[in-house]
């Protein structure tokens, strides 16, 4: 009797420490901003609601309000070796998402067949291959057809079906790294337009403290193995430095200053963001 007892204890402890760890997590994820969520009736069709990371289609959205982009001064090109590490290839498939909005805000539909070709490589290197496949065909016969709208679709597409298939393998801290990398190269791009053409209407564009505390907190909410890496323990507290940075006391406005150094801490977040496991 006793050795049943204790069996049935110990399958209990089995199963419930796994879901107590993976609610205490959920919680230091904090809250979207409910502008960077993806219209509800999706997420519940996922089935990813309690998972789900903003939207990258949701971030680039404001630089639509940034215009001229500075597309010359924040190319990047993706490294031709993909990262071993999971981690790294959810934060730089974050960073191709970005870029894929990035070239499609620009126009510069050429670029649309390398984007498409590198997607389905880091798709194929996280086990979502099939269904980037299917974006990366349509991205292609979008771009021939030179449709602006249903090239961000297939963008925004591709980051939730990988997110999908990363939350029915049980990986969901990739998804929101996904999110985060898009998060940082969108902070990249719209400081530098700001910086370089600076008003306090465009400043107010990037003065997201909200957005900053959800990251911060997402970082700190990723498993141990994750979150305590040298690089993500910096990027949280830069993160959290940012949020500081980000908040503006009542009646104040943002400076030129100020946005010169909140740009100064995006390329810091960058070169984390893209730090690979050696």
């Amino acid at each position: 009797m006793k050795l049943s007892r204790t069996c049935l204890l110990g399958a209990f402890a089995a199963l419930v420490l796994p879901l107590a760890a993976q609610e205490a997590n959920n919680e230091n994820k904090g809250e979207i901003p409910k502008d960077l969520l993806e219209d509800e009736h999706v997420r519940e069709e996922l089935g990813v609601n309690e998972f789900t990371a903003p939207s990258i289609a949701k971030l680039f959205d404001t630089l639509q309000f940034l215009m001229p982009l500075p597309i010359a001064e924040v190319e990047r090109k993706m490294p031709p070796r993909m990262p071993e590490d999971r981690a790294d290839l959810a934060v730089e498939l974050g960073f191709l998402i970005a870029d894929g909005f990035l070239i499609v805000q620009a126009e510069q539909l050429d670029k649309v067949q390398e984007l498409a070709n590198d997607l389905t490589r880091y798709g194929k290197s996280l086990g979502a291959g099939d269904r980037v496949n299917r974006h990366a065909a349509g991205l292609l016969e979008s771009a021939k057809n030179k449709n602006v709208v249903e090239l961000k679709k297939e963008l925004a597409a591709t980051q939730r079906d990988v997110e999908l298939e990363l939350v029915s393998l049980r990986d969901a801290d990739l998804a929101h790294l996904i999110s985060l990398g898009g998060w940082i190269r969108a902070l990249e791009v719209s400081t530098v337009a700001v910086d370089n053409q600076f008003s306090v209407e465009r400043a107010r564009k990037v003065m997201r403290e909200d957005i900053a505390d959800y990251y911060a907190e997402s970082v700190t909410g990723l498993e141990p193995k994750i979150s305590e890496r040298a690089n993500y323990l910096a990027m949280r507290d830069l993160l959290a430095g940012l949020r500081t940075e980000m908040t503006l006391a009542d009646g104040d406005e943002p400076t030129h200053e100020m946005m010169t150094e909140i740009r100064k801490q995006a390329a810091k977040l960058v070169e984390l963001a893209l730090q690979r496991r050696q």
